[in-house]
């Protein structure tokens, strides 16, 4: 409810970096429904031109907003400096998906007739914004809603508001009105205030495959407002007939890994040819003891920081133990190296002897691992998950790539490539448990905007020839 404080604190460190108290709901998408109309009026020249401005404040202040994202979600700097980067070239990439994919076109008819292509803005589209990419993700919304002629109410994680804050800072400075850009700082109830909200016109979700699915059975009664889910994943990276083991191994590394685990598309079962087991494990095990694990800013720099905060580590943690119970072989034990703080060393289990299985995404640094005796197999193996969002196949065989991505399951599907990385200049996305069909990045400009299209002539002449008496 509005008047409750929130508070970000560093997870390196527990030091608190920004304060603030949450917001009214009601007030930001009133004011948000009062201003989008004369933004929508404008030409799209005009949108465009104060987009690339909104880039240039962000790279005029990108030191200072990739410090402030490093501290808040605990991120090596270097990998904050990517995120930033990322919201600047989201401008000229979104510019360019709405001509190819919301672009007008005129279509010829008959009897002197035309067919007309546009597209309209929906209105105010709520966001609702994660905690691992606070800036990249809810920016990949907002941009192209904005393009489109939106006002956007945005809601950042209640981990990382310090971050959601600064954004919207940004757009203001560019002289985008500050009623189509809104901040509504809060934890879930404000956020459920919102999604639930009358006067929305959709929502525009990042976030876990838990709630993406709560707001599916909220929004099915109400089909006259667009909803994209972007969801998680229990994303698989096969190894499979490679002499290089220390490649693949980086790539299992950097799939796994990276971010601390907390991506969508971290590579979450590594499944392996029974015959290159030992030796990869071996190769895992040494390039996981050389990770440097450290806070934001540490020198040299560390490849990985903390979860984002203690609660999250708890759970990773106990996660392990469970999947252990479960009858799991840990191969690589986690650790809490700094007694209070949320860092974790990264986790393997070979889970192949399991008498369970549990389909949930682990967002954190746990590599479960899988052992199988054939390509077949490993398939079967890769597909046994609700999720469809990344898959990756470490091979030097092309038809075993070929055999792959025709019969994997997943939005995302790469060859000697890690699970994560993603470009946005192409569409992201899954299937099951991972969104529903409303892929983001490039195609984010498909559900920024609805198709109008119009049958046109210039005289309004017109007879019946069929179903009229002599007269």
């Amino acid at each position: 409810m509005p008047g409750t404080e929130i508070i970000s604190t560093e997870p390196a460190t527990g030091a608190v970096l920004w304060r603030q108290m949450s917001g009214d709901a009601d007030k930001e998408v009133a004011l948000a429904r009062a201003s989008w109309a004369a933004w929508a009026a404008h030409p799209l020249a005009y949108r465009i031109e104060a987009l690339r401005r909104f880039a240039n404040v962000v790279r005029q202040k990108a030191d200072a907003f990739t410090d402030l994202l490093a501290r808040e979600t605990g991120k090596p700097l270097w990998e904050a400096r990517t995120e930033v980067e990322t919201v600047i070239a989201k401008v000229d990439i979104s510019i360019t998906a709405y001509s190819e994919r919301t672009g007008q076109r005129r279509i010829d008819a008959p009897m002197n007739t035309r067919l007309a292509l546009r597209h309209k803005p929906h209105g105010v589209l709520a966001v609702l914004g994660p905690y691992n990419f606070p800036v990249h993700l809810p920016n990949g919304h907002i941009v192209p809603a904005l393009l489109a002629g939106n006002a956007v109410v945005f809601k950042p994680s209640e981990k990382t508001p310090a971050s959601g804050a600064f954004l919207v800072d940004c757009y203001h400075a560019a002289g985008i009105p500050e009623g189509c850009v809104r901040l509504l700082i809060g934890g879930p109830d404000e956020g459920k205030a919102l999604a639930g909200h009358p006067d929305i016109d959709g929502l525009l979700f990042t976030g876990s495959a838990n709630t993406g699915i709560a707001l599916n059975r909220q929004f099915a009664t109400r089909p006259e407002k667009i909803l994209a889910l972007e969801m998680g994943g229990n994303n698989p990276i096969v190894v499979w007939d490679t002499p290089d083991l220390y490649s693949a191994a980086v790539l299992v590394v950097q799939s796994a890994f990276t971010t601390a685990g907390q991506r969508c598309t971290a590579g979450r079962r590594l499944i392996v040819d029974e015959k290159l087991y030992d030796p990869l494990m071996a190769e895992l095990n040494k390039l996981i003891g050389r990770l440097i694990i450290g806070e934001p800013h540490a020198d040299p720099a560390p490849f990985m920081g903390p979860v984002i905060d203690n609660d999250a580590a708890d759970m990773l943690t106990e996660s392990f133990l469970a999947l252990s119970t479960m009858g799991g072989w840990p191969l690589r034990h986690m650790e809490r190296p700094i007694e209070g703080r949320p860092f974790l060393t990264p986790g393997m289990i070979d889970m192949t002897e399991a008498k369970e299985k549990v389909d949930v995404e682990l967002f954190g640094p746990i590599l479960q691992v899988f052992r199988v005796d054939s390509f077949e197999q490993a398939i079967v193996e890769a597909n046994d998950t609700r999720y469809g969002l990344s898959a990756s196949l470490v091979s030097q065989d092309p038809k075993l790539y070929d055999q792959f991505w025709a019969n994997i399951r997943a939005g995302i599907v790469n060859w000697n490539r890690p699970t994560n990385g993603a470009s946005s200049a192409a569409p992201f996305g899954g299937v099951g448990w991972s969104g529903n069909h409303r892929p983001s990045a490039y195609y984010a400009a498909d559900y920024c905007a609805y198709p109008v299209v119009s049958s046109e002539s210039e005289s309004s002449r017109a007879s019946m020839g069929v179903g009229l008496r002599d007269g």
